[in-house]
């Protein structure tokens, strides 16, 4: 099993490309279901996660080549519509071919999804959704059986809650169902206008993008198109704290700050010098004295779940206290312990917040990755502290970050990957 060693207190100066949004590229390949078409997809990372849902797709009977930094789904071979155990079990997103599989052949078999362990995340928004287009879903030993008789039917539906995935597996529905489908307080993140947008070069017709209420005029069929990737926004924000907690200064493109949401609002609040440039950003804290600061998640535009770990690592090494809470997931401070193996000071209440008492002196130890954020928030502790620190379980990481190593150690990281 691999593992990575890092001797931290370099601080870490130059400029970082951010390849595509893992969260958007994933519903985009579920896209190419809808579809015999081809569907090329621009600016795509190497994950871990990508190469399971190819292994998906083509489980399923489609067509997928990727090339250095493009993918080509064609789909007009669909033979099986049972997506199996072994790949839905290892991520979450596996579960978005359902919509498509429905809308376009009025049947689909998925297994409950798996992924990160980091809580519930129920997927009943999703089913309660299909079911007012007019799917028929029963469950069976872990099995989702749905089917539709005909075509979907467009209805008004709202969501009790903002559930990207439920937004982007109904979305996608929709766009083959009868009639008009109006989707309320739906999720608004970056990667959800991305799979819309997509959708429309594809020849769907959806209006209302980036706003909380969809509107979706079902049409016949949908036809290939080629489409480029939005910057990933979570590792865009993991290296402008990488720029933070090592008192350096990164030059990060390929993503704009307004992705980002508050995340750039917490890091200026806590001493980081912030600018927003034609192709990115500069993260920049060479001179900073870094304070404690108070940050809640929230769904998007407020501060992303999947930054939480890495601003916790960040306030490990400020001045004076921070308190983070944690409202979308219930089970995200597993990397507490190994942070706190480190020299972090955290005191975890209830099972949503925790209290950071600054330490600027952070230690190297072996420490075991629990989950993808949670593993990209050891290395940020890593790059900070003093000594050696070994990180076990790194496959986490390839899950979302495409050379890693290879950037930090661009920017003057001391990181290698060992056996």
């Amino acid at each position: 099993m691999e593992k990575l060693k890092i001797v931290g207190g370099h601080c870490l100066n130059g400029t970082i490309h951010v390849k595509g949004a893992k969260n958007a590229v994933l519903p985009l390949m579920a896209a190419g279901l809808l579809t015999s078409d081809k569907l090329t997809l621009n600016n795509v990372p190497h994950l871990a996660d990508i190469i399971n849902m190819n292994k998906l797709l083509s489980t399923l009977g489609s067509d997928v080549s990727q090339e250095e930094n493009s993918l080509t789904i064609q789909s007009d071979n669909i033979q099986n519509f049972t997506a199996p155990y072994e790949l839905v079990s290892q991520m979450r997103a596996s579960f978005l071919v359902l919509g498509p599989l429905l809308a376009r052949f009025g049947k689909a078999n998925v297994t409950l999804p798996g992924g990160c362990s980091i809580g519930s995340r129920p997927v009943d928004l999703h089913l309660t959704a299909l079911e007012q287009l007019g799917a028929k879903i029963k469950i069976e030993n872990g099995l989702i059986y749905a089917s539709v008789e005909g075509k979907l039917k467009g209805c008004s539906i709202t969501f009790p809650k903002q559930t990207v995935g439920g937004t982007q597996n109904i979305l996608m529905a929709a766009t083959l169902a009868e009639g008009i489908t109006v989707l309320n307080n739906v999720a608004m993140e970056p990667e959800c206008a991305d799979l819309a947008h997509c959708l429309n070069a594809m020849g769907a017709k959806i209006s209302g993008i980036g706003t909380p209420q969809l509107t979706i005029e079902g049409v016949e069929t949908l036809h290939g198109a080629t489409h480029n990737v939005i910057g990933d926004r979570i590792e865009a924000a993991t290296y402008a704290v990488a720029a933070a907690i090592t008192h350096g200064k990164i030059y990060i493109t390929g993503c704009p700050l307004s992705y980002l949401s508050s995340v750039g609002e917490h890091l200026i609040e806590a001493g980081v010098q912030i600018k927003e440039t034609k192709d990115g950003f500069i993260s920049d804290a060479t001179d900073s004295v870094l304070v404690g600061t108070d940050m809640m998640t929230e769904v998007y535009p407020g501060f992303p779940t999947d930054v939480q770990a890495q601003f916790m690592a960040l306030m490990s090494t400020a001045y004076g206290a921070s308190m983070i809470t944690e409202t979308i997931f219930e089970n995200r401070f597993m990397h507490v312990p190994e942070l706190k193996r480190m020299g972090a000071n955290i005191t975890i209440h209830g099972k949503s917040s925790a209290i950071v008492r600054g330490s600027q002196h952070l230690s190297g130890a072996p420490v075991m990755a629990t989950d993808l954020r949670g593993s990209v928030a050891l290395v940020l502790a890593a790059l900070a502290a003093r000594g050696e620190t070994t990180i076990s379980r790194i496959y986490h990481l390839d899950r979302g970050y495409d050379a890693l190593e290879d950037k930090l150690r661009s920017c003057g990281a001391e990181i290698k990957r060992v056996k």
